[in-house]
């Protein structure tokens, strides 16, 4: 069995929010032959799809051929919309919650959904989250490594987190508006930089800001191997040992206790990174990612799992158990 955590859905026909509100960066798509279609961003073409970004038949079909379980389905980040007005937000979250809802609900036995919510106002957000739970019985919600420069530490989350400890919500974090963006254009640095150091930033905000030990039933997931996390844990360590009046201003204990405390997926594209972010974050922390369809993910999700070293026990682990644990379902 696999379990493949970090997927990423589209609906194949999205209402052209940008004509409909007039203002912004909302995408829509525009299918310009069989199997293809431009993701039009406000006005400009932002990235061309194929059809296994949307077609849910198809997808099942390149899961087999990889031998893949269930997918954990979540829209993509560029979807998030939090810089919308808060009631735009909401009506596009809905819509791409809807879509994932019906997928999950058509297949039951090969996928598993996340929602997206209007993060940029928080009480809407948790009447959206509580839909997403209680109406459209998805397993959790997908949320980016900062809102609107908001870190994850914020107070103004605190709610956010009470809901999800009660809703029983699995929260899958993925970067999106990397830091230094403008400043490294070139050579595709946000995705290769900039990406891992936005995880980096949210787990340390959560550390740091005390939000595992306020909300210890919290079960969060961090996509890309948790990013630069588990290779700086080292430094922020240290530098909460000599700077406390700098570092341990919103919480005392050592970041280091907060490994085993979160799950990271597997998507480090490296046999040595894979071994090290085991034996640094915990064999019982990490579960298959692959960021299924696009470039960047494992084009055979879990293909570097399978072809480690390791024993049964530990490969069930990874490929699928550790999955369920995160999800409420083991």
């Amino acid at each position: 069995m696999k379990i493949d955590i970090h997927t990423h859905i589209m609906p194949e026909h999205i209402p052209n929010y940008f004509q409909k509100f007039g203002y912004g960066e909302f995408i829509h798509l525009e299918h310009h032959c069989p199997g293809c279609a431009k993701m039009i961003k406000g006005d400009k073409v932002f990235r061309e799809v194929e059809q296994n970004c949307w077609d849910t038949s198809v997808r099942m079909k390149e899961m087999d051929m990889t031998e893949v379980s269930m997918q954990v389905l979540s829209t993509i980040p560029v979807l998030f919309n939090y810089w919308a007005k808060p009631q735009d937000g909401l009506e596009t979250a809905r819509f791409f919650n809807d879509h994932i809802a019906q997928s999950c609900q058509l297949h039951p036995d090969r996928f598993i959904g996340l929602g997206t919510l209007p993060l940029q106002d928080i009480d809407l957000s948790i009447k959206e989250l509580e839909r997403c739970m209680q109406t459209l019985q998805l397993a959790g919600i997908e949320i980016g490594s900062n809102i609107n420069g908001k870190n994850l530490s914020d107070p103004y989350f605190f709610p956010l987190w009470e809901a999800a400890e009660r809703l029983n919500c699995s929260i899958f974090v993925h970067p999106w508006e990397m830091m230094g963006e403008d400043q490294m254009q070139r050579y595709w640095l946000p995705w290769l930089v900039g990406m891992p150091a936005e995880t980096a930033r949210a787990i340390s905000s959560m550390i740091f800001g005390g939000v595992f030990t306020k909300f210890p039933k919290l079960k969060v997931a961090f996509a890309h191997g948790g990013g630069s996390f588990p290779f700086t844990i080292g430094r922020i360590e240290h530098g909460f040992l000599v700077r406390p009046d700098l570092c341990a201003i919103d919480n005392a204990e050592n970041p280091k206790n907060y490994l085993g405390k979160f799950w990271i997926d597997a998507l480090v594209h490296d046999p040595k990174a894979l071994d090290y972010i085991i034996d640094t974050m915990g064999a019982d922390k990490i579960c298959m990612g692959s960021d299924y369809p696009f470039p960047l993910g494992e084009h055979h999700p879990g293909k570097l799992i399978e072809s480690m070293p390791y024993d049964e026990q530990l490969k069930e682990k990874l490929l699928f158990k550790n999955a369920m644990d995160w999800l409420h379902k083991s």
